[in-house]
């Protein structure tokens, strides 16, 4: 067993498994999947390099929804526009089975059709992209306590604003900014500079669901206490059926109910304390750390 065949033999295998243990760990830790895309350009942000598109079903991923994706290359930004009907190959990037979907974008992307913008809601044909400086309409909503409250009684604080429905399915949709925003209300509470002076607000665009009672009810939840305590620093509300479209237009949201569900994007807002839009985020891609900056931002330019 010690022949020089022998040793030869076993150097061989052990110079082998050597070789090809990292290949089969890196196959293990990422993979990717191809899936043929279609659908419709709402609008396009350049600085992200995504555009958001109401995604017709894909066969084997997920059903019609409109969300936002990522495009490769950016400079096929510069060669579409909203309202655009696109082909293109949505890549799904997976880390394991604990984590099928890690990253997606999309590659490939051709126009198949011009036409006009998709209306925002039910019944707007205009979206307005909040700009640093805008002021804020006085909307009126009705809280967790069934209490109506208008944007304008939160002046003199930076109010960070966003939207969500208590039904949502998709993690990396109103699960993520909720938790996003429960990280913040801790931090607040901790935080000197912006315990007091900033408070939070999620809007849901599903009144005719998240009644006062459910909203409450979801707040315990997401926040992880049942201290009433909680509603000083971060409330949740919902406008009228009648006035959730012009609430709409202005943070440009867009939803779409569909089989009982509703498709839709995301919408988070920094609003300083003199009612005027500070920071506008579209996605989910912001961080907890941004909205605190922003927050403080927010406060040295009111000082």
């Amino acid at each position: 067993m010690n022949s020089p065949t022998h040793r030869l033999l076993f150097s061989a295998i052990i110079f082998w498994a050597v070789l090809l243990t990292p290949s089969c760990q890196r196959t293990q830790q990422t993979s990717s999947k191809r899936y043929t895309f279609t659908g419709r350009l709402i609008s396009l942000d350049t600085h992200e390099e995504s555009a958001l598109i109401e995604g017709d079903n894909i066969p084997g991923f997920m059903d019609a929804m409109t969300m936002s994706y990522k495009i490769k290359p950016p400079a096929v930004l510069n060669q579409i526009s909203p309202g655009d009907s696109i082909s293109a190959e949505v890549v799904v990037q997976s880390a394991g089975q604990n984590d099928p979907a890690s990253d997606y974008w999309l590659e490939n992307v051709k126009v198949t059709a011009h036409g006009k913008a998709p209306a925002a809601g039910s019944s707007q044909s205009e979206l307005h992209v909040p700009a640093p400086g805008d002021e804020v309409p006085d909307f009126q909503l009705t809280n967790q306590d069934g209490k109506r409250v208008s944007l304008r009684q939160y002046r003199r604080q930076v109010l960070l604003l966003t939207f969500i429905y208590t039904r949502c399915p998709f993690p990396d949709f109103c699960p993520r900014v909720t938790s996003n925003f429960a990280a913040i209300y801790k931090q607040i509470s901790s935080d000197p500079d912006l315990a007091g002076r900033t408070h939070l607000l999620s809007i849901s665009f599903d009144p005719e669901h998240d009644s006062p009672k459910v909203l409450r009810d979801y707040a315990y939840s997401v926040a992880h206490t049942r201290d009433r305590a909680l509603f000083n620093r971060w409330e949740f509300a919902a406008p009228s059926a009648t006035d959730l479209p012009q609430i709409a237009q202005f943070f440009a949201l867009m939803y779409k109910p569909e089989a009982g569900l509703i498709t839709h994007d995301l919408s988070t807002s920094v609003i300083a304390p003199d009612g005027k839009i500070a920071r506008w985020y579209h996605g989910s891609d912001w961080q907890v750390s941004d909205l605190m900056k922003d927050a403080k931002d927010a406060l040295v330019r009111k000082n």
